[in-house]
């Protein structure tokens, strides 16, 4: 079984699961989200997302294919370029950080390491550019299902709590240099049994 890895650009989004092509919800504030569903222009809009981010400042996601099979993927960007994140109660995130905003792996090759995999090449990538870390929120629920990447996976991989919610954490992943992140993340990136499904139904933010 081989495995490549490729930075997305406008040509690999069509290889993303449907939903999550047409999904805007990090991308939109949420205002414009819905006026962008209501017309159906949410392929368009997350399209003018990426190009945008892609020319302002840089690469903002991985694919990974399996045998040239599309198997996973992760979307990645500054804080600033992401207008969902306001919606969480453990916002905002920190300014030295690069907010991951999903992560998802396709049910035929789940459990197959492929989320640590993609993990581990975001943080290459991004600590390559001087990236100091690497923050996300977590879906903490009992039942994770949203475009919100399950905090127990978070945590498989070595993100620790900084920002503490019941439903909605907020975790980070330091980045230092690239001898100190093998020698502390890269172990807890083995020990990992891949158990992302991140499903579409949007998640709803409870802020008690």
């Amino acid at each position: 079984m081989s495995r490549r890895i490729a930075g997305i650009t406008l040509d690999e989004l069509d290889e993303l699961p449907s939903k999550c092509r047409r999904c805007v919800f990090w991308e939109l504030a949420p205002h414009v989200r819905e006026q962008a569903e209501e017309f159906g222009h949410t392929d368009l809009e997350k399209e003018a997302w990426v190009s945008s981010v892609l020319l302002e400042w840089g690469s903002c996601g991985r694919t990974v294919h399996v045998d040239d099979v599309p198997a996973g993927y992760a979307l990645y960007a500054p804080p600033a370029a992401v207008p969902g994140a306001a919606l969480f109660p453990t916002g905002p995130v920190s300014a030295d950080a690069v907010l991951l905003t999903a992560l998802r792996v396709t049910a035929d090759f789940e459990r197959a390491g492929l989320g640590r995999f993609l993990v581990r090449h975001v943080a290459e990538d991004l600590t390559r550019r001087g990236v100091q870390a690497i923050e996300a929120f977590g879906d903490a629920t009992e039942d994770p299902a949203g475009c919100v990447i399950p905090a127990g996976f978070l945590r498989q991989v070595g993100f620790k709590t900084v920002s503490p919610h019941h439903e909605w954490p907020r975790l980070r992943l330091e980045l230092r240099t690239a001898i100190n992140w093998k020698e502390d993340v890269e172990a807890a990136l083995e020990r990992l049994l891949d158990t992302t499904s991140v499903r579409t139904a949007e998640p709803s933010f409870d802020r008690r």
